[in-house]
């Protein structure tokens, strides 16, 4: 397998964990899930609804860059929402391929209401997520439609890096 960084990005429930999963074992690398980085004062923040501000955000993607300049094959889930959090990430290897997974929320609150044990608390949350979000550019990232099968998404994801 040839060395690669891949993150699969999106907001919270477009699938980036199911999926980034799936493609680490697929690729036989590591898998990481950015949420396993936040600090217990975010987890808390986020479970009592109050979205994550820049601020919250930084030690997060300080340890996300060393994760990434140390590894040599990885695919990571993290949601990305934001582009200069993106070239934060790429900073670490400028050979680092994103993997959008786009979904409105029609498709994707379903999805989170039935999630269990996960501390990311309600609409509020997603509709904050949402409203930060800045989709990447073209070139930036590979765009994978989610309003289909988990399977079909995988295999979407897989080709694109082929």
């Amino acid at each position: 397998m040839a060395f690669r960084k891949i993150i699969v990005m999106g907001v919270s429930g477009s699938g980036k964990s199911l999926i980034a999963d799936q493609l680490a074992t697929a690729l036989k690398c590591l898998y990481i899930d950015a949420d396993d980085f936040h600090t217990p004062d975010n987890i808390r923040k986020m479970a009592s609804g109050t979205p994550l501000n820049d601020d919250d955000r930084e030690s997060w993607l300080s340890d996300l860059v060393n994760l990434l300049a140390r590894e040599e094959a990885i695919v990571l889930a993290c949601s990305a929402l934001k582009a200069r959090y993106r070239d934060r990430l790429r900073s670490a290897d400028s050979s680092v391929q994103f993997l959008y997974l786009k979904g409105d929320i029609d498709v994707i609150w379903p999805r989170l209401v039935q999630r269990q044990h996960h501390y990311f608390a309600g609409k509020g949350m997603l509709l904050s997520q949402f409203a930060q979000l800045e989709e990447p550019t073209e070139g930036e990232a590979t765009v994978i439609d989610i309003d289909q099968p988990p399977q079909a998404v995988f295999q979407q994801c897989l080709d694109s890096l082929r």
